[in-house]
């Protein structure tokens, strides 16, 4: 195979300001070594030079560091410093080396092969538009925002992928980051990650929740990343995501554990950078917690770290030290920071120009000197240093802090007792405030109409894709075939619904039949079972020629068994007639045993009996165990107790309670003979109230516990009962 031409095409993604950034490779003495540097993500793509089809499986690897391959659609995205050489290695071309300057996108182009598939020229041209067009949004983002979402409105029109939208969207998202409209960003992270699922988008919509004022939606969204997917960089980015957002809900102890496990990442993976950073916020969230010590102990160790770093981010973090001195009142040690900051800013301005927002500017750190000696009552040196702000401000038209440091000029003459020059200052201030008022109306007014044509541009490109999905219906929609092939389906899809609903009547038919045949089998088994032990206790009664009583008893529970054999072939009776079955059959049982226990029953007088219905027999197993296995036994005189109260409107509870010895003890009490025996009446209970909650759904239910903690434990039925 002959040898490949290679060459590489660069797309900056970063403003005019970053190419004179390049110069700092240069290295002189105020330029931090290569192992200092912040690391940046470089992204790119490789890919065939006249088909532009990518090249997947290429190794991509930084000297000595990180390692990689490109994905199926020819892209990567590596982590690196500036002036780390970036090399590029397939067994179908020469290996080739470039030299990373800037967080840069990059376009690797090889001569295509001799052999394997060409590209068509559809496929050739989509690819490269669509590239092309998310390279020039990047370009333009910082300085052009318009550019860049016109350029993300026709690269969606390139798309022919749930991928391609979803990087389309990020991007856009990006661009809406930077220009500070956290609600549009939020907008499209969420419609990037509606077309696929990235890491990337997650936590950027994460932190455009934040930005946003949405914090429980940004905890919500941080929470919800599963943190094993997240490569150890982006696992450092949520943890300080977390944190920023409990630092701003004033939840400062999560903020600091939040932080504190990011810090635990960044020291392992030696990522610096963010050491620093969550030094300094662990500090700052001890501060707001008020526990100044531990604070002092954070911001030692974030100062020390940032001197290893750029020149200005030790300046940004002596700043953020300054601030924390301010607040607690050391102001000398605040002044010394400060003064640092003036000696070395020039240094920093040399390399990279400060706009007035940064807090590094001279006039704002004069100003800060200037106001900490005021505090501190040193007022000709609170004057040369407000002065000096002043001086400044007017000549970089920083228009606010020029108002600010006239202001505190003229408190502090006031002090002073010089109210002549107290007066000429406060008048300067009135000026700057009429000059600033009207600054700031055009400020807002620009910055409502840049707003403004972003939500048109931005509805236009979502009005873009509904003709462009609308075509599409269309296109289908004419296509016959597609149509006799949906219409075939739906046909067969409501033949097979109609076979699944005969199917599923014709069981549950046989459900409900086989659950009839089960009760009447149960009921068939409770009838002898409880005449039984009926005819048990006549029998005693006779054995003890106790004729009268057994006349009585005879009398009675003929009367029971009659209303017994009325109600066997019912699923449900009303709730009176079991009443009255339990007061017969609870008299007949304390017939045999008056001196083992009373009995009472107690309906409440909320309870509408006539509204509930019950299983026959449901009640009576539960009452003759709790005679025969808890009060018979009981060595004093037990109680038994039938309680019926309404536990809601459609609901109430009916309790048996008895002071017997409890179910352990009875258990233990059985002979042989009887352990061996099955209990049915129990059994029974437990297997119709299955069969009947499962036809009628769930209309009873039954709990079994015990009654007390004394030596008599007893036993406690609550038996649930629904309306109708």
């Amino acid at each position: 195979m002959r040898h490949l031409v290679k060459y590489i095409i660069l797309f900056l993604l970063v403003l005019p300001m970053n190419v004179l950034m390049a110069q700092e490779s240069q290295e002189d003495e105020r330029t931090p070594k290569r192992s200092e540097q912040p690391y940046l993500i470089v992204r790119g793509s490789v890919r065939e030079r006249d088909t532009y089809k990518p090249i997947e499986k290429v190794n991509i690897e930084v000297n000595g560091g990180a390692y990689t391959i490109t994905d199926g659609d020819g892209k990567f995205s590596i982590r690196a410093r500036k002036g780390d050489e970036l090399i590029i290695r397939h067994k179908d071309f020469e290996t080739i080396y470039y030299t990373i300057e800037s967080e840069e996108r990059i376009t690797v182009e090889v001569e295509p092969a001799d052999s394997g598939p060409i590209a068509t020229s559809k496929f050739k041209q989509r690819i490269k538009s669509f590239n092309a067009l998310i390279d020039s949004v990047s370009k333009y983002k910082k300085n052009d925002v318009e550019k860049s979402i016109e350029f993300v409105g026709e690269a969606l029109a390139q798309s022919k992928s749930l991928k391609q939208n979803a990087e389309a969207y990020l991007v856009l998202a990006e661009v809406y980051m930077h220009w500070k409209q956290f609600d549009l960003a939020v907008t499209n992270y969420r419609m990037s990650l509606q077309n696929a699922i990235t890491n990337e988008a997650k936590l950027g919509l994460a932190k455009a929740y934040e930005l946003n004022k949405n914090y429980q939606e940004s905890l919500d969204t941080y929470n919800d990343i599963n943190r094993k997917e997240l490569s150890n960089y982006q696992l450092v980015l949520l943890y300080e995501g977390l944190g920023d957002t409990y630092f701003i809900i004033k939840d400062y102890e999560a903020s600091v554990n939040a932080y504190s496990e990011g810090l635990n990442v960044a020291e392992r993976h030696l990522i610096k950078p963010k050491v620093v950073d969550l030094n300094s916020k662990i500090a700052q969230a001890y501060s707001g917690k008020g526990e100044a010590e531990k604070a002092e102990d954070f911001f030692d160790s974030s100062l020390i770290l940032a001197e290893q770093q750029t020149k200005k981010r030790e300046l940004e973090e002596k700043e953020t030290v300054a601030e924390f001195r301010n607040i607690n009142r050391n102001y000398s040690e605040e002044i010394e920071l400060r003064k640092q900051i003036i000696d070395d800013v020039k240094d920093v301005e040399n390399d990279s120009t400060l706009n007035n927002e940064s807090p590094l500017t001279l006039q704002k750190q004069n100003y800060k000197i200037g106001s900490a000696y005021f505090l501190q009552k040193d007022y000709d040196s609170a004057i040369s240093y407000l002065e000096e702000s002043i001086t400044e401000a007017d000549e970089r038209g920083d228009l606010v802090v020029k108002k600010d440091a006239n202001r505190k000029l003229s408190d502090v003459y006031v002090n002073a007792g010089d109210y002549d020059k107290a007066k000429l200052a406060f008048e300067a201030y009135k000026e700057v405030v009429d000059e600033l008022y009207i600054r700031r109306d055009q400020e807002l007014s620009q910055a409502d109409r840049r707003r403004q044509k972003m939500i048109d541009q931005q509805n236009r490109i979502t009005l873009l894709l509904k003709d462009i999905e609308l075509n599409s219906s269309l296109a289908s929609a004419r296509d016959k075939n597609q149509q006799i092939i949906i219409y075939s389906l739906v046909l067969g899809l409501v033949l097979l619904l109609i076979t699944g609903l005969f199917m599923f009547k014709y069981i549950k038919q046989q459900r409900l039949a086989n659950n009839l045949l089960a009760l009447k089998s149960l009921r068939s088994q409770m009838n002898p079972h409880f005449i039984f032990n009926a005819l048990n206790s006549v029998n005693s009664f006779i054995a003890s020629n106790d004729e009268r009583t057994a006349n009585k008893y005879l009398s009675d529970f003929s009367f029971l068994m009659r209303a017994v054999l009325e109600n066997s072939e019912e699923d449900f009776i009303p709730l009176e007639k079991e009443i009255e079955l339990l007061e017969l059959y609870t008299k007949l049982e304390h017939f045999r045993f008056q001196d083992k226990f009373d009995y009472s029953i107690n309906v409440s007088d909320d309870v509408e009996v006539s509204e509930y219905k019950i299983p026959p027999m449901l009640l009576q197993p539960y009452i003759e165990n709790a005679v025969w296995h808890g009060l018979r036994y009981k060595s004093e005189k037990g109680h038994l107790r039938i309680t019926i109260d309404k536990k809601s409107a459609n609901e109430i509870n009916i309790v048996i309670t008895d002071d017997g010895i409890g179910r352990a003890r009875s258990k233990a009490l059985k002979t042989e003979n009887q352990k061996k025996q099955t209990s049915k009446g129990m059994g029974n209970i437990q297997k119709r109230v299955a069969i009947l909650n499962n036809m009628y759904k769930d209309k009873v239910d039954v709990v079994v516990d015990n009654y007390q903690d004394h030596d008599d434990t007893g036993t406690k039925v609550v038996v649930t009962l629904k309306k109708d």
